[in-house]
């Protein structure tokens, strides 16, 4: 118990004397990126435990390369990884950690942002029980839409919607709904290589973080770090070699999170004047969009059901061409990259 005490005393003089020697608000940024790939990699392995013990497992199947029972634990590590260190920076914020200077601006964005994050925040967990369930229990399409389209009506009520230029209430709802349904698919259906999820989510994450964190946008680039952070942690559990999967709760998670993120940062703004830069979202997370319009209509040409899986994935052509699984989501990766570097042009540009 002493030293359980001990080691607690060591990490609040490290904390302490990070945020006073590094400035705000890069150590928040640093901490968010490292404070949730910690605790998510810390939440895995007992997760991991947690649902083999419970049989939550994804078996072998006709259309899965592994021959073992996967852990589904991905989803919890990376809400782990999301919620836990911003209790602790809601403490931060709480106590002379922070400057005065950094408190009040941290205020200013609480005050205005409250609700829409603790919405998100709310939204986030109802994601990965929504998808635990259907990891569980295979729920049938009709009942898991309606549960996606509930959370992003939630979202989209707390006022964390899409306007585009549009002064219409009707219209931002619908296009907040159909985005957020859109982006939770996407990434479900990218849910087919190890890592291939899970980096796609990361590389979203970091642009949207710093595209917040420059306009000084401080509770979305943290929020966005965190993501990327909780992914980070998770990687080495799921990338190259898989001891646990994300499941239908880790896919949904980080396809939620994209959604979210691609909303509450400000493309548009006096300072940075140029309407296209509303488009970056598209740039950014367009691998997982163009995956999803492809494999639908090669679905619906074949007379086939949109949400039955399939191997018409970019990854799996990929892997026909001849690259190994690794290989093709590095590659995936690299793209992502590429493509998402197009959003500082759009978003810099005068």
């Amino acid at each position: 118990m002493r030293f359980g005490i001990i080691i607690c005393e060591r990490q609040t003089i490290v904390s302490c004397a990070f945020f006073q020697l590094v400035a705000f608000p890069v150590n928040i940024y640093v901490l968010s990126i490292f404070g949730a790939a910690a605790a998510s990699a810390l939440a895995v392995p007992w997760l991991r435990s947690w649902c083999l013990r419970s049989g939550l497992v994804d078996a072998p199947g006709p259309r899965k390369i592994h021959n073992a029972p996967i852990p589904l634990a991905g989803g919890w590590a990376v809400l782990t990884g999301v919620v836990l260190p911003w209790i602790l920076l809601a403490v931060a914020w709480r106590t002379s950690l922070l400057s005065a200077d950094a408190r009040e601006k941290i205020s200013y964005g609480i005050e205005h942002r409250s609700l829409q994050l603790g919405v998100v925040l709310l939204g986030a967990v109802g994601m990965v029980v929504l998808g635990w369930i259907d990891d569980k229990r295979e729920l049938k399409p009709g009942a898991k839409f309606a549960g996606q389209f509930t959370i992003a009506l939630l979202v989209a009520a707390a006022g964390v919607r899409i306007t585009l230029f549009i002064p219409n209430l009707v219209f931002s709802y619908l296009i907040t709904i159909f985005w957020i349904l859109t982006l939770i698919n996407a990434f479900n259906f990218m849910d087919n290589m190890n890592g291939l999820c899970a980096g796609l989510g990361f590389i979203g994450a970091l642009y949207f973080g710093t595209i917040a964190a420059w306009q000084g946008q401080y509770l979305v680039a943290a929020l966005a770090f965190l993501s990327a952070g909780s992914l980070l942690g998770f990687m080495p559990f799921n990338f190259p070699r898989a001891s646990v999967f994300l499941g239908d709760a880790g896919s949904h998670l980080v396809g939620y999170l994209m959604a979210v993120l691609a909303i509450l940062p400000h493309f548009y703004s006096a300072k940075h004047p140029n309407r296209l830069a509303v488009l970056s979202p598209l740039f950014i997370l367009a691998v997982p969009l163009m995956d999803l319009a492809w494999v639908v209509l090669l679905r619906w040409r074949l007379g086939k059901p949109f949400y039955i899986g399939d191997t018409n994935h970019l990854s799996h052509r990929l892997v026909r061409c001849g690259l190994t699984p690794t290989c093709a989501v590095l590659c995936i990766w690299i793209f992502a990259l590429l493509l998402g570097s197009v959003s500082f042009l759009l978003q810099y540009s005068s």
